[in-house]
Order: C-alpha cells, then structure tokens, then sequence
C-alpha cells in the first residue's frame, strides 16, 4: 500500500465523523425538541414513579390545553416578528371582566343561564381582541417595539384587573358555565381539549392555507420586501396581535370555568411558558419561522417537565427555573 492510499484511509474515519457531526451542527434547532422529549420521557421514566401511567399521560393532555392555546397565538405573533408579553394578564383580566359580567347578569336573569354564559364569554373574547388590537397599533403604526409595547400593556392590564376585582376573586358565576366548559364532556372528551383542538386546526389552516397566513410569514421573514410585494404590513400585524390576544382570552374562560371564579393572577406564567413552547418548537424570535403543529409539541413537552417534576415532588420555584433553563438552552442552539 502506498504511502497516499495509507493517508485515505487513515482519514477516512476523521472525514466520517466530522460529516455526522457537521449534521448536528447544521440541523440542531431541528434537533431541540426530540432531544428534549426524548430527554425528558427517560428521565421521568426512572425518576418519576407513575409518570408513565394512562391516567398521568391523560392528566398532562389536559393540563396542556391552557398553554397550548395561549402558545398558538404566540406563535402568529412570533412568526411576524413580534413578542407578545400581556397574554397572561389578558387571560386574567378576562377572567375578571366576564366573571364580574356573568355574576351581574345571572343575579338579573336566574332563568336564563346559557344567555349570561353566552354573553359572558362574548365580553371576555372582546376584551381579548380589544387588548390585542392596542398591542398591535402600538407595534405597528406607532412603531414601538413588541416588547416594549406588550411590556407596558402587561403593566396597565395588571393594574386595571387589580382595580376592577380589587384584589379579591369573583364569585356568582353560573354553575353552568363551569359544568359545560371547566369538566363537561362531549362524545368522551373533555371540551376544553375540543376547543384546543379546534383552534390548532384553525391556526394551521389560517398559516399553511390562507393568504394571510402566507403574508404572516412574509412580513416576518422580511418587512421591506413585503411592503414592496404590496403586503399592508400594518394590518397582517395588527391581526396577528388581535389573534394571540382572543387567545390569551380564551384561555382566561376556560380557566375561570375550571376555578369557577374570576382570578387576577390566573396568567402569571403563560408569557414565559408559551415562549419557551414556541422556541423549543423552533420559532424564530426574529420572525418569518414557524409551525403549528411542532408548537404544540412544545407546549406539552412544558407541562411533561412541569408534570414529572411534581411527582419527583420538586417544588414550584425549581420547576419555573426548569423552564427558564430549556429556553435558554433552546435559545443557545437556535443561535445562527
């Protein structure tokens, strides 16, 4: 063997896995998420006791609802290159807003309980959408940063939810409402996971299969090139801020049927969770990337890790800092 062939071989292994680890380089934010859930399923697996059980797995579907859906309007909002940090007081302003309406009319109409549930649910979708559209002027037209501008919301959302319940929960609800939307079923499953599923199937329909969905992207991937395709930026932003605040608001209905009460701080962690869902599921924060469906992945990957850490009997602090480290870590493999 010549002194050149003896040098090929000797190589050929270094070239091999240089290529195989060139791969993981290049494909790493595509990697996160099964690294992650896989991950999390072993460990649990062996440090959980009854982590792996039918009802454990059936008790984490539907603690993820709230987040899942609190995470789909985030991800509208990220993929247009936005941030929306007022969805967890839009939830609980909501929760204050339609229980205060719900308790009013129920006292003046006791005979009409699905007309107060009805119009209390259309309040709070309201002042969801109301929220959102405010975020979404300031972000768009007034050119405030997102983050700044959902930031400052947070703040006056908050105050204005402490000084409508001051400070104390709402009672009075009809026991309708929690029996049909907090534990109802229909056809065997809890309808807080139909409503889940339904608004998945219409935000994949909305981006995949939808001009706005395409002019979502568009913008997000690069404004100026979209203003010059003819795309009314300001509007496709306003939106996707008015969709990620009705679902913000949808998520404080919901949580109030399952509590039967209006809480102010019912929302408190779903900024930093329904992030995290949407970096992990490879959401790029600079805008134009995203999917629906690897988002609600993320998103039960979340309530996976929160869920496994209380059966280890880990307290609530560690769980929030488990969060904040998968989306640091997430944040750091994303990195270009």
């Amino acid at each position: 063997m010549t002194t050149a062939q003896t040098t090929e071989v000797i190589d050929q292994p270094h070239t091999a896995s240089m290529t195989v680890l060139d791969l993981i380089v290049t494909y790493r934010q595509a990697l996160v998420l099964p690294c992650l859930f896989i991950l999390a399923l072993v460990g649990f697996s062996i440090g959980a006791p009854g982590f792996f059980t039918l009802d454990n797995l059936l008790n984490v579907a539907r603690q993820s609802v709230y987040l899942m859906i609190v995470s789909l309007g985030q991800l509208v909002v990220l993929i247009v290159g936005g941030l929306d940090l007022s969805v967890g007081v839009i939830a609980a302003l909501t929760s204050v807003v339609s229980a205060l309406a719900m308790a009013a009319l129920y006292a003046a109409f006791p005979e009409a309980p699905w007309m107060v549930v009805m119009l209390g649910i259309l309040v709070g979708v309201v002042i969801g959408a109301i929220v959102g559209l405010v975020n979404g002027v300031g972000a768009a037209i007034l050119r405030i940063p997102p983050f700044m501008m959902t930031l400052g919301m947070s703040s006056v959302v908050f105050g204005l939810t402490l000084f409508i319940s001051g400070g104390v929960p709402i009672y009075g609800i009809p026991p309708e409402f929690g029996e049909a939307f907090g534990f109802g079923h229909l056809f065997g499953i809890p309808v807080p996971t139909i409503v889940a599923i339904l608004l998945i199937l219409a935000v994949y329909i909305l981006l995949e299969w939808t001009r706005f969905g395409r002019h979502v992207y568009a913008v997000g991937g690069n404004i100026r090139a979209a203003q010059l395709s003819g795309v009314r930026t300001e509007r496709v932003i306003i939106k996707a801020f008015i969709i990620a605040g009705v679902f913000a608001a949808i998520t404080g209905l919901l949580l109030t049927a399952r509590l039967d009460t209006g809480e102010t701080n019912i929302g408190t962690s779903l900024p930093l969770e329904s992030i995290a869902a949407c970096v992990i599921a490879g959401v790029s924060l600079a805008g134009g990337t995203g999917r629906t469906f690897n988002v609600v992945i993320g998103t039960i990957l979340i309530i996976l890790v929160q869920n496994g850490l209380n059966l280890m009997q880990v307290g609530a602090y560690a769980s929030t800092m488990t969060v904040g480290a998968i989306l640091v870590f997430a944040m750091a493999l994303s990195r270009k």
